[in-house]
C-alpha cells in the first residue's frame, strides 16, 4: 500500500486493529523511501566505579546517575537498559559530521557528570565480569525475562550484559539502484557479517575467554530464531518483514497493572484473528515491532545493530563513519555491494544472525580470510568516499589507524583483550580492561 494511502486509515493507537489493518500499517511505515541524507548512531555502554568494573552498580547509583543527566541539556535521548548500561540515541542528523560532533558533544557532558559520581562507561560488546544482574524492574522487563529464559540464559545476558553501537541510516530511494531501498537492505544483510568481525570487541564472559570474538553476537543468536533472525532476503523487502512481524509470537500483553500476561506462541496474527485475550490495538503493535531483534531492523529508516560497542572515547565514530560511507556515497555502496554479494553463497539458506557466515565472523573475526579480504575493500572505499561525504580529518584518521591496525593484519579489538587475558592469565585484570 502506498504510504499516503496508509496514513489516511491509519488507526489511534487506543483503537482495535484487525490483521489487514496491522498488514497496512507495517508496510507502510518499515520501509520510507526518499533521498538518503541523515543518519544517527544508538551507542550502549556498560557502567561501572573507574578503579572496579567487575563490582555490581546498584540501581540507586544509576538511578542517581539518571536523574543527574536529566538536568543537563543534551541533543540526545539518555536512557538505561535493564542491567544498567547507560544508552545515547541521537537525533536524525543531516550529515554525518553533524551526529558526530553532537553525540560526541553529548558524551563528553555525560562522561563529566558520571565522573562526579565516580562512575565511568566503558565500550565493550559484553561485559567480561559481571553476571547478568537486572536492576531496572518494570512491567516490560519482567515479561521480556520471562519469555526470553524459555529459550535459555542468552536472553538475560542479552537484556543485562551487552552493548552495541547501532547504526541508522534512511532506507534510501523507492527506485531500483546502489541507493534503492531493496539494494541497501540486502547490503546490510550482507555487509554485516563483515562489520561483526571488523568490530568484535567481546571475547570474554565470566572472567575467561569464551571461544568468540563476538560474545555479545553468539548471545543475541542465542535467543529465539524467531525474534532474533532476519526474514528471508530473497523476497519482497516489504512483503518479507510485514509476514515476520504478523508469524513472530507477541512478546506480552500489556495491562494497566503488573504482571503483564506472556502467552506462549501466540503470534500477532493469531492474536489480530482472535481478538483474545483482548483486541491488539495501533500501541500494541508499535510495542510489538519494538520487541523484534533481528541485525538490521526496519523502522522506517534501516538501523544497524550487528555492531559491538567499541574501546575508547571515540572508537563508536568508526564504525558509523565506514557504514555512512559504504551506504550513502553511490561509488562506495556499489563497490561494498560487489565485495560482499559473493559471500551470500556462504551464508546460505540460513537467515542472519544465525547463517554460517555470521556465526563465523563472530567467533573468528578478521582471523577469517574472506571476511578479511571484505573488509579491506570495504574500508578502502570508505576511505576513499569519506571525504566526499564531508568528513573531518579526525574521522578519516581514525578510520585510516582502525584499517592498519587491524584490517591489514587480520585482527579485531577483541584480539588485543585476548592479548591482555593471555598476559595475565585467564582473566581479564579490572584495572588493565579499563578501556
Amino acid at each position: 500500500m502506498p504510504e499516503g494511502d496508509c496514513t489516511k486509515r491509519r488507526a489511534r493507537l487506543g483503537e482495535a486493529v484487525t490483521e489487514a489493518e496491522i498488514e497496512a500499517l507495517v508496510r507502510g511505515i518499515c520501509f520510507k523511501t526518499g533521498p538518503p541524507t541523515r543518519t544517527g548512531v544508538e551507542l550502549e555502554w556498560l557502567v561501572h566505579a573507574p578503579d572496579a568494573p567487575s563490582v555490581p552498580v546498584s540501581s540507586a547509583r544509576v538511578e542517581a546517575a539518571r536523574a543527574a543527566l536529566r538536568t543537563k541539556s543534551l541533543h540526545s535521548v539518555v536512557t538505561v537498559e535493564p542491567g544498567g548500561q547507560l544508552e545515547l540515541s541521537s537525533l536524525p542528523a543531516a550529515s554525518l559530521m553533524e551526529c558526530v560532533s553532537t553525540v560526541s558533544a553529548d558524551l563528553a557532558v555525560v562522561r563529566d557528570t558520571l565522573r562526579t559520581l565516580d562512575l565511568t562507561l566503558t565500550g565493550l560488546g559484553a561485559d567480561p565480569w559481571r553476571a547478568p544482574a537486572r536492576i531496572l524492574h518494570e512491567p516490560r522487563y519482567d515479561a521480556m525475562e520471562s519469555w526470553l529464559d524459555r529459550a535459555g540464559d542468552a536472553g538475560r545476558r542479552m537484556m543485562c550484559s551487552t552493548a552495541s553501537v547501532q547504526i541508522c541510516l534512511d532506507a534510501g530511494y523507492e527506485e531500483p539502484g546502489p541507493l534503492g531501498y531493496a539494494r541497501r537492505w540486502r547490503l546490510a544483510h550482507l555487509l554485516g557479517p563483515v562489520l561483526v568481525a571488523a568490530f568484535a570487541n567481546s571475547p570474554l564472559q565470566d572472567g575467561r575467554r569464551t571461544g568468540w570474538r563476538s560474545t555479545r553476537q553468539a548471545v543475541w543468536a542465542g535467543i529465539d530464531p524467531g525474534r532474533s533472525g532476519a526474514p528471508p532476503l530473497d523476497e519482497e523487502p516489504r512483503a518479507a518483514w510485514t509476514r515476520h512481524t504478523l508469524d513472530t509470537p507477541v512478546m506480552c500483553v500489556r495491562a494497566d497493572s503488573a504482571p503483564w500476561l506472556v502467552p506462549d506462541g501466540l503470534s500477532l496474527r493469531s492474536w489480530a484473528r482472535s481478538g483474545e485475550p483482548r483486541p491488539p490495538t495501533r500501541d500494541d503493535l508499535d510495542y510489538h515491532l519494538t520487541t523484534l531483534f533481528p541485525p538490521v531492523r526496519p523502522r522506517g529508516h534501516l538501523e544497524l545493530r550487528m555492531v559491538d560497542a567499541q574501546p575508547g572515547e571515540d572508537g563508536w565514530i568508526v564504525p558509523l563513519a565506514v557504514t555512512s560511507a559504504l551506504f550513502d556515497d553511490p561509488g562506495a555502496a556499489e563497490t561494498a555491494y560487489r565485495t560482499v554479494k559473493p559471500l551470500a553463497e556462504r551464508a546460505g539458506a540460513t537467515p542472519p544472525p544465525h547463517s554460517p557466515l555470521w556465526l563465523d565472523a563472530a567467533r573468528h573475526g578478521l582471523a577469517d580470510p574472506e571476511l578479511q579480504e571484505a573488509a579491506a575493500v570495504c574500508f578502502a572505499a570508505a576511505l576513499d568516499a569519506l571525504p566526499r561525504l564531508g568528513a573531518a580529518p579526525h574521522v578519516l584518521n581514525a578510520v585510516a589507524d582502525h584499517a592498519d591496525r587491524y584490517v591489514a593484519r587480520g585482527r579485531c579489538p577483541a584480539d588485543d583483550l585476548l592479548d591482555e587475558a593471555h598476559t595475565y592469565g585467564t582473566s581479564l585484570p579490572g584495572k588493565d580492561a579499563h578501556r
